[in-house]
């Protein structure tokens, strides 16, 4: 059973089939949507794919965050069959139904914070950031909004302004959206080597407040986005000394904290949110993002704030045609009772504990490698060609993803230079499994040295 398979490779890559496939979308899809691995799926089971050709791989890439549960869970199957019978789309705003007011209520209830939520949904991560800014808006009748350096949140026309790196997200795309301001996030491995990694929180604190001096009134401000953990940035993580001191800037001055939860939303850090983790010391955002893993693959996004703010918006100024689509919505009402019933958080933690320790004897093996990070199954390390300069070897980590993909693991890099490999295995991945991917990544890192 493919659940159950381990990686192997019987052919060339790509095998026939799979690049009769891969040839025919040379010439119908835009060359703009990329695609480096040499395969054709055929079947998804757990963390395994196996392709046209009959070859087998482990998928650390997951959809980029969307299959914390893994290739067709049985159960998430089942739900979406009992709702195709029933029916389709109805659409929101045209007529009721349960499915989305029940997952509404159960995001409401989940999510970090005692006190009243409301949640609206939509299709896609990109859309619930525009949505959670039209709502910053409008409740705080401010327009400036605070983003930060490294930081991605999509690819429509908000969420790109927002989204930090030109290269490939923004470059030729101008004029973007006015009203946006951009703060250094505290990336204490590559901020400045003469601000000790310790005091990087509150240098990066006070060139915020230098922001709110020099380039714009908080009085103007509605909202700061940040990701907990930033994901095409290069699964760089907030400090929590910063996130207590950006929460109390925003209560100053009365600015609303968006939490972008779309890749770190559903057990992939080790708790149901990264969130979770701000709870513990008192912080709670004001509006909270999130997507990917929701419904294990099928579209669908969130913004849940509070009762307050979300009810600021007049009827009729929020939805969309497929925003929180019946299917969709059973799918994740299944999903996130898969995720807590079976402790899928637990499943991220030991998965994270098992992949660290590895990362740790590499780091001190390997003098490529700069850093290694992760909460939970978050998992990356950087790629250097020295540590001493930390000059970023994006031909390096090409090398290793397409090895790696060669014997049978699928990778996906990122960082503002292409130099970070991340892991985002489906939480569902069995120990043996893991072991294999492990196993092939070590073997071609072995071939760097």
């Amino acid at each position: 059973m493919l659940r159950e398979s381990l990686p192997k490779v019987i052919t060339e890559l790509p095998g026939p089939k799979s690049k009769e496939v891969i040839e025919r979308r040379l010439n119908a899809i835009p060359s703009a949507i990329s695609c480096a691995t040499p395969c054709v799926i055929d079947r998804g089971e757990g963390a395994m794919i196996q392709d046209l050709d009959g070859n087998i791989f482990v998928d650390w890439v997951g959809g980029i965050g969307v299959l914390n549960i893994g290739y067709s869970h049985p159960e998430v199957i089942e739900a979406v069959k009992h709702q195709v019978d029933r029916y389709f789309h109805p659409q929101i705003n045209t007529i009721h139904y349960s499915e989305y007011i029940e997952l509404a209520e159960l995001v409401n209830k989940i999510t970090p914070g005692d006190f009243k939520k409301r949640t609206a949904f939509f299709n896609s991560g990109a859309e619930a950031v525009e949505n959670s800014i039209k709502i910053a808006r409008k409740y705080s009748k401010r327009t400036e909004i605070i983003t930060f350096t490294g930081g991605f949140h999509g690819r429509t026309y908000m969420a790109m302004t927002l989204t930090s790196t030109v290269k490939p997200y923004k470059n030729g795309f101008a004029p973007l959206v006015p009203g946006v301001h951009r703060a250094p996030y505290p990336y204490t491995y590559r901020t400045d080597d003469n601000i000790p990694k310790e005091e990087v929180p509150d240098y990066c604190i006070e060139q915020l407040e230098k922001i709110l001096v020099d380039d714009v009134a908080p009085e103007t401000v509605a909202a700061i986005i940040i990701e907990p953990v930033q994901g095409d940035g290069g699964f760089v993580i907030a400090p929590d000394e910063y996130i207590k001191k950006l929460r109390a800037i925003c209560d100053k001055y009365g600015i609303l904290l968006i939490a972008d939860e779309i890749q770190t939303g559903y057990c992939r850090t080790g708790r149901l949110f990264a969130t979770d983790y701000w709870a513990d010391y008192g912080v709670y955002p004001d509006i909270l993002i999130t997507a990917k893993s929701m419904a294990g693959g099928l579209p669908i996004s969130a913004v849940t704030g509070r009762d307050e703010i979300m009810e600021a918006c007049a009827s009729g100024e929020l939805g969309g045609t497929y925003g929180g689509n019946p299917v969709a919505c059973a799918s994740a009402l299944k999903v996130i009772e898969v995720l807590q019933r079976d402790n899928y958080a637990e499943k991220a933690v030991k998965i994270g504990e098992v992949c660290m320790k590895r990362f740790e004897a590499w780091y001190e093996k390997y003098e490529f490698i700069g850093e290694i990070r992760g909460k939970g199954a978050m998992l990356a390390f950087e790629i250097v060609k020295d540590r001493g300069t930390k000059e970023p070897d994006a031909e390096r980590v090409n090398r290793i993803m397409t090895a790696c993909k060669q014997k049978g693991l699928i990778l996906k890099n990122a960082g503002p230079f292409g130099q970070v490999i991340r892991a985002l295995m489906p939480l569902n991945i069995t120990a043996e499994q893991l072991e294999a991917g492990l196993s092939i990544l070590e073997e071609v890192l072995e071939q760097e040295v």
